[in-house]
């Protein structure tokens, strides 16, 4: 009985997606800026996976468009349609905002969004961006009551760029579009078999990880398994990538595991031992581990074995950290972001789902991965920046002439430029 249900929503869901991508591309050849609309909804709603090869072939059509004489001769575009444009483009890599408007409560969030997305140098964008901020901010404390208010409010707070679209509240409501019934029917059925899929695969690393029994040994650590399959779900979209969600969460369920550990149970002494032991990665070096860390070096060394120089610079961060605070030194900024950059675990994360995806490991995906490329070390600079009170400590420390909020505001900045 179950069976035929499932099958019957899968084929619902066939269906319906052949609808919306039918739609979405009637939509881009006959209604270009509507177009960008649905693009901008099925992002929302975090279908897009289902539409890569139909969202490129639009935005490719409206990268030709902006070179074209005819849309540069028209001035009657307003500043929602422009700066949602600039948005999908820049998100491909392309795009600059070549005009100014200003207009209605639409465009000023799209002008806050499209901000979102500046790079260095892209000045007046950011002017933009804050002064849509302000009379954003201005028109809710007015119109709290007005229908678009929570969705306004909602921007605000996590505006697209920064934040993760299946997670936020999505209301395509105050559309009032044709297409809009049948794509919100498709992501209706989307969630409910990827619902049923993450339930499978929640079951998996339940069991993989009570098999493991890291929990029953080590009481102080984090047992939260799930928190740590939720990494994979924000980052791995579709029912395509379901085993590589499942692998994932086994070193990210370990990177917690030891970063207890080292944060909370073990003494100088004892994580010396355990860093020596992953430098010399043989299971001989567990032998002089005390009982407790026998266990997660084991699990450690069989699940990881591909990645052992990843781990050694993990455990070695780890360590250096550990002995500051068991000394109560608090290093300089540079030197303590330098270092956190390593613990967040971002390198290693990054580099499991690398392979993961289906990059074997050669020497040329080897020497891509070497190192510390740009796109890893700035993700990782992110992260430390963005989650960090020691590290605001820090600047203080050495900056005693500013305040916290100022020195949040210099972490933001350092996000932004990250």
């Amino acid at each position: 009985m179950r069976g035929s249900k499932d099958e019957e929503i899968h084929m619902r869901h066939a269906k319906s997606l052949k609808e919306v991508k039918r739609i979405l591309g009637n939509m881009a050849k006959q209604n270009p800026t509507e177009g960008l609309s649905m693009i901008d909804s099925i992002q929302r709603l975090g279908i897009e996976y289902h539409f890569e090869e139909e969202i490129e072939a639009v935005l490719q059509r409206q990268q030709l468009m902006l070179g074209s004489r005819t849309y540069f001769g028209n001035i009657d575009h307003e500043l929602s349609e422009v700066a949602l444009r600039f948005r999908l483009l820049r998100q491909e890599g392309e795009a600059k905002l070549k005009h100014e408007f200003w207009g209605n409560i639409e465009g000023m969030a799209a002008s806050f969004e499209a901000s979102q997305s500046s790079i260095e140098g892209e000045d007046r964008l950011d002017e933009a961006g804050k002064l849509s901020l302000q009379l954003l901010n201005a028109w809710v404390s007015r119109f709290h009551d007005h229908p678009k208010a929570k969705a306004i409010v909602n921007t605000l707070r996590c505006p697209t760029h920064k934040s993760l679209s299946k997670f936020m509240p999505t209301s395509l409501e105050l559309q009032n579009s044709g297409w809009t019934s049948s794509l919100q029917e498709l992501s209706k059925l989307d969630t409910h078999i990827m619902s049923s899929l993450q339930l499978k695969e929640i079951f998996a690393v339940s069991k993989w990880w009570k098999e493991l029994g890291l929990a029953k040994d080590l009481k102080f650590a984090r047992d939260e398994p799930i928190k740590c399959y939720m990494w994979p779900v924000a980052c791995l979209s579709g029912p395509h990538f379901s085993e590589e969600r499942i692998e994932l969460t086994k070193p990210l369920s370990l990177l917690y595991i030891i970063d207890d550990i080292f944060d909370v149970y073990g003494s100088i002494e004892e994580l010396t031992l355990f860093t020596d032991a992953v430098n010399r990665w043989n299971l001989e070096a567990m032998e002089q581990l005390p009982d407790y860390m026998k266990a997660c070096y084991k699990a450690l060394y069989d699940i990881t074995n591909e990645f052992a120089l990843k781990w050694v610079k993990l455990c070695n961060a780890f360590l250096v950290e550990a002995k500051w605070f068991a000394w109560g030194h608090l290093p300089k900024a540079e030197d303590y972001l330098k270092n956190g950059i390593a613990t967040t675990g971002v390198e290693l994360v990054l580099l499991h789902t690398f392979f993961l995806m289906g990059d074997g490991i050669n020497k040329e995906t080897v020497s891509i991965m070497d190192g510390f490329p740009t796109l890893i070390y700035s993700t990782a600079t992110i992260l430390r920046l963005h989650d960090d009170l020691e590290g605001i400590k820090c600047y203080m420390k050495e900056h005693p002439e500013v305040s916290a909020e100022e020195t949040i505001q210099i972490m933001n900045e350092k996000i932004s430029d990250a």
